[in-house]
């Protein structure tokens, strides 16, 4: 149950969530870029690794952010079809080959000429 005060700070406008774009003391360094593993072209990076461990970091430094987008949805296909349970130590260790092979895979890029379909 929230107490006054709480509700009181979450009332508060929040002055550091973004930084101010006038300051001159922020940098104004462009996105990081990849050679991207699944599009095998030059592309805007991960802000951070998105899976623990090796394969995270290898993931964070070969794939873009654009190709994790990709990755996301078979993810929730294959949790989906093989109905795992995403805490369990087994469906992480399912998830992580899957993931391996979508973006490291022989045959993993993806064919020139593809476009990836449109949010609607």
């Amino acid at each position: 149950m929230l107490r006054s005060v709480d509700v009181a700070r979450t009332l508060e406008p929040q002055t550091d969530i973004m930084p101010d774009m006038d300051d001159p003391t922020t940098p104004d360094t462009p996105p990081r870029t990849v050679t991207c593993a699944k599009f095998q072209k030059e592309m805007p990076g991960l802000d951070e690794p998105p899976w623990p461990g090796e394969l995270g970091q290898r993931i964070y430094e070969n794939v873009s952010a654009e190709a994790w987008k990709l990755w996301e949805e078979r993810m929730k296909m294959i949790l989906n079809e093989y109905r795992l349970m995403p805490w369990q130590k087994e469906a992480q260790d399912m998830v992580a080959k899957h993931m391996e092979d979508f973006f490291f895979g022989e045959g993993s890029a993806l064919p020139p000429d593809f476009v990836p379909e449109q949010q609607k």
